[in-house]
């Protein structure tokens, strides 16, 4: 595939939006007083699948996620000062301060919510395509999940009732292989998720996570075909967490979680921000001091998120049974 100056430029400052966001959640997180009260999974290293997925969709799609959702959030034009009052408990907040980290939404720009309960976004997600089926739209679903929901009964039910119907929905696994701190070879029997759609009768496709020019065309082909009623799409992207399971801290022995040292630092050297840079200036689409500049503007922008969320109010109590 040909990739434009629009499509590069795009998925790189989609990528390093959700990198630089992740960092500063990091930083802020254990600093006392608390101001994010709230567990967060964090995105970092994952940056490349939202980015390559998302740019394919419209408003009008819907993406559903799970407890790691802050990159679909904001691949999907999640606004990021709603973003960061949601963490700071805020009523400005994109979930009014009621869901935290875990339950990001923005209806408006097709990202329908996130959920805590593994796998349990995949059946939502079915049944957002089965009624665009009914309903003659051409919209697609897009559900995100780990590795570990390939392991739940409702994603094998999910996978047999969307090909059945053949349903307009994409299937997106981020195979980062632990469950927490858990091995996927101490899980499940086979490291093959990807072929598991042939049982279901759907193609299945496996992607380098961490490159975005590899997810962007997988999905644009599974999202066209989808639309023309073609049926389901399974796409295992394989990735890696830089940071422990939840909360805040960056590359150090305390979150490690039993994994192999050289394990954790061979894949923060396939570092798909850099790679998505060198990527860009081999083109020569754009210079450095161009992606430094988009980089400073980021920064200024979570700055003013940060501010608007420190300064936003809390929920009143007597607004407690509103939003139910």
């Amino acid at each position: 595939m040909e990739f434009s100056k629009k499509i590069l430029e795009k998925l790189y400052t989609t990528m390093l939006t959700i990198r630089l966001t992740q960092e500063k959640i990091a930083e802020i997180y254990p600093q006392v007083p608390r101001r994010i009260q709230c567990p967060v999974h964090l995105y970092t290293g994952h940056e490349a699948i939202a980015a390559g997925v998302c740019l394919n969709l419209s408003s009008a799609d819907y993406v559903f996620s799970y407890y790691r959702s802050h990159g679909h959030y904001l691949a999907m034009g999640g606004d990021l000062k709603a973003m960061f009052a949601e963490l700071y408990g805020k009523k400005t907040g994109c979930s009014k301060g009621r869901g935290g980290s875990m339950h990001f939404i923005d209806v408006k720009n097709g990202f329908m919510g996130a959920s805590a309960i593994v796998a349990g976004s995949i059946p939502l997600a079915v049944g957002a395509a089965l009624a665009f089926k009914m309903r003659n739209e051409k919209k697609v679903a897009v559900v995100f999940f780990g590795d570990a929901a390939c392991e739940e009964g409702i994603w094998h039910e999910s996978m047999n009732f969307a090909s059945l119907k053949k349903l307009p929905i994409i299937f997106i696994c981020e195979n980062n292989f632990y469950a927490v701190k858990t091995h996927i070879s101490q899980r499940q029997a086979e490291d093959n998720i990807y072929r598991r759609a042939a049982n279901y009768g759907m193609p299945g496709v496996r992607v380098d996570g961490n490159d975005a020019l590899e997810v962007f065309p997988a999905a644009y082909d599974a999202f066209y075909g989808a639309r023309k009623g073609g049926g389901p799409t399974l796409i295992e992207a394989r990735t890696y967490r830089w940071l422990g399971h939840v909360e805040n801290t960056f590359f150090n022995k305390d979150i490690l979680e039993g994994r192999p040292k050289d394990e954790v630092e061979s894949w923060m050297k396939r570092c798909p921000i850099k790679k998505m840079e060198e990527q860009i200036l081999r083109r020569g689409i754009l210079e450095k001091d161009d992606l430094k500049r988009i980089g400073l503007r980021i920064e200024e922008e979570i700055k003013e998120a940060i501010l608007f969320a420190e300064e936003s109010p809390f929920p009143e109590v007597s607004d407690e049974k509103t939003e139910v």
